[in-house]
């Protein structure tokens, strides 16, 4: 329950992300969805991972958005998604139940014998990694998503525009 907050606030800037008209307002909350995760990750334990996705994710990729929005403008194209909407909701689901699954208290907690380190990754930290991979796939869709922008852009320039009568 300590975590509920955090989970929420990452959900809603990730909705708010997502619903932003203008690129600029949606690279803001997507940096607010890295700070989120950096403090859910920090609270989870894993402090060096948080500190990489503060500085990588809220700081980095954040500057590197705005870059680019200011170069290539902010204007707004009617493009079609890349993944469907089911393939989405599939994947949105998987991780939900992946991370409800990995929530579970399956191990037992009183072995102290010293561990390697595929048990320790996959056991003790595998919360951490697999949003790591999804925190990736994420970045991976959304690159996918901006390198079939030119591409959109050009065929809606070609498109024929019917002409208005004006009155």
């Amino acid at each position: 329950m300590e975590y509920l907050p955090l989970v929420i606030g990452g959900i809603g800037c990730a909705i708010f992300a997502i619903r932003a008209v203008r690129l600029l307002h949606a690279a803001l909350w997507l940096a607010g969805v890295s700070v989120v995760t950096a403090l859910l990750l920090y609270r989870l334990g894993a402090r060096e991972i948080a500190i990489i996705e503060l500085s990588v994710g809220a700081g980095l990729v954040t500057v590197l958005f705005v870059f680019a929005i200011a170069i290539l403008g902010d204007k707004v194209l009617p493009l079609r998604s890349i993944v469907r909407k089911p393939v989405a909701a599939l994947l949105t689901a998987a991780a939900l139940i992946l991370l409800g699954l990995l929530l579970l208290p399956i191990s037992d907690p009183l072995a102290s014998t010293p561990a390697a380190f595929p048990v320790v990754f996959w056991q003790d930290r595998a919360l951490d990694a697999v949003l790591q991979v999804f925190l990736i796939f994420a970045g991976v869709l959304g690159v996918m998503g901006l390198l079939d922008a030119p591409r959109a852009a050009e065929e809606l320039e070609s498109a024929p525009v019917a002409e208005e009568e004006v009155v």
